[in-house]
């Protein structure tokens, strides 16, 4: 039996796919201690796992609008955007993660600590001696951060330039990045890390990843950019998430018999607030088209939504694994974990931007050749309608997203994560059971 800490940041895209791990792992009778926020408890109990609640200055209610928190975030778009959230939310955060890592770890010692990208503090806890702490394993809940010759600094959504062009184009966009976007985020820390070890970070904060253990992207390799000088550590395991298969059907269900192709649009669980990024676009985009509009609300009431043209229908969940073998577009404003759940049953997408990571994902979605992307957080009707009218009328998409599917099914999913962990984590009796 293994002693396992699976640490996240309290966001849902983030804990959701951790909690299918947690459940594997007390399925084969690991001990699992969950390390997130105080409103997933429930969550996390259900998979068999302990929550440990965050410390108060490093958890918030992602379910809120952070601009309410953050006035300033508002303004921001693109990079600064991702900088702001890398300071405020991510890294300012690190030090009280890092200390309840440890504690965790004193208390109880741990085999291996399963971290999200976000959960800046396990860089912290990679800063000690290795005696003295657990291995950390990089769960890649969104698309990979590390730093690359071959790709332009992550949170710019620019895809990926070839040959010699595009590694200066990679590196002056590098400098720039580091001189006039990322340094709150780099001084913040630098602070932590000198206050735990007398020392700046050595390296980007957002390349902190690369100096783990081992790193298990939750994707496949034709949906991530080629980087070739990406980490031995650097592994794909596929797609994995613990959500999609558990609504009911929905009353309407019957009318995707097939007559007409079927859109399914959606802004996930959390970035549902402002119906304008894609819902509302959609609608109005295809209300008079011979297609059938498929909506969720992620959990709001259906009465939040604009009224509905008649070729719509609504739910505010849907049960994923029966949908989506039904859809011929994906329609979304660019969650990772909505995109490979579409990607995983061979649906092209079409996705606009936004924050957080939403630019990244766009971007990926258009290099892959899986679907469309539209530049903007709230998109024209126009513009919306001319993307999903391309998908549905060249058959290369669905041709893509199909064979990054057949890729999705080989990769191994939550047994090749298994297999990592158990190759990271020392082997032989713990010292608590030589005693």
């Amino acid at each position: 039996m293994a002693s396992i800490i699976i640490a996240t940041v309290p966001v849902h895209g983030h804990v959701t796919p951790l909690l299918s791990v947690a459940r594997r792992l007390r399925e084969r009778g690991d001990r699992v201690r969950f390390l997130t926020g105080a409103r997933f408890v429930e969550l996390v109990s259900d998979t068999g796992a302990e929550h440990i609640p965050l410390p108060d200055e490093a958890d918030f209610d992602d379910r809120q609008d952070l601009a309410q928190t953050f006035p300033e975030r508002a303004a921001l778009k693109g990079a600064k955007a991702l900088a702001f959230d890398v300071e405020h939310v991510f890294v300012r955060p690190a030090q009280a993660q890092h200390e309840a890592v440890m504690a965790m770890h004193a208390t109880e010692r741990a085999d291996v600590l399963l971290a999200d990208p976000a959960f800046v503090g396990a860089a912290f806890v990679g800063g000690h001696a290795h005696a003295d702490r657990p291995p950390v394993l990089v769960c890649g809940v969104v698309p990979l951060t590390l730093a690359s010759r071959d790709t332009a600094p992550y949170g710019m959504g620019l895809t990926p330039l070839r040959g010699p062009v595009g590694r200066v184009r990679n590196a002056l966009l590098a400098q720039l990045a580091a001189r006039t976007v990322f340094p709150p985020a780099e001084r913040a820390a630098d602070e932590i890390h000198r206050g735990l070890f007398g020392r700046p970070l050595p390296y980007p904060v957002l390349d902190w990843p690369r100096h783990a253990e081992a790193i298990a992207q939750f994707t496949v390799p034709e949906f991530e950019y080629p980087r070739s000088d990406a980490p031995s550590t650097l592994h794909f395991v596929g797609p994995i998430s613990a959500s999609g298969s558990q609504a009911p059907l929905p009353p309407w269900w019957h009318d995707l018999d097939g007559t007409r192709p079927v859109v399914h649009v959606t802004q996930g669980t959390i970035a549902n607030r402002d119906y304008r990024q894609i819902i509302a676009p959609t609608l109005t985009a295809l209300a008079d088209d011979d297609v059938l509009v498929v909506v969720s609300t992620g959990g709001r009431s259906l009465d939040t939504l604009p009224p509905l043209p008649d070729n719509a229908r609504a739910a505010p969940y849907l049960p994923y694994d029966s949908l989506l073998p039904k859809t011929d577009v994906f329609v979304t404003n660019g969650g990772y974990g909505g995109v490979q759940y579409a990607l995983r049953h061979g649906v092209p997408v079409v996705t606009s931007g936004g924050k957080e990571d939403k630019p990244e994902v766009a971007g990926r979605v258009a290099w892959s050749g899986a679907g469309r992307r539209l530049n903007t957080e709230t998109p024209t009707p126009t513009a919306v309608r001319t993307a999903v009218h391309s998908v549905l009328d060249d058959p290369v998409y669905r041709a893509k997203a199909q064979a990054i599917a057949t890729s999705m099914d080989r990769a191994g999913g939550l047994e090749r994560l298994v297999e990592i962990i158990d190759g990271v984590r020392p082997q032989g009796p713990r010292p608590s059971e030589t005693t």
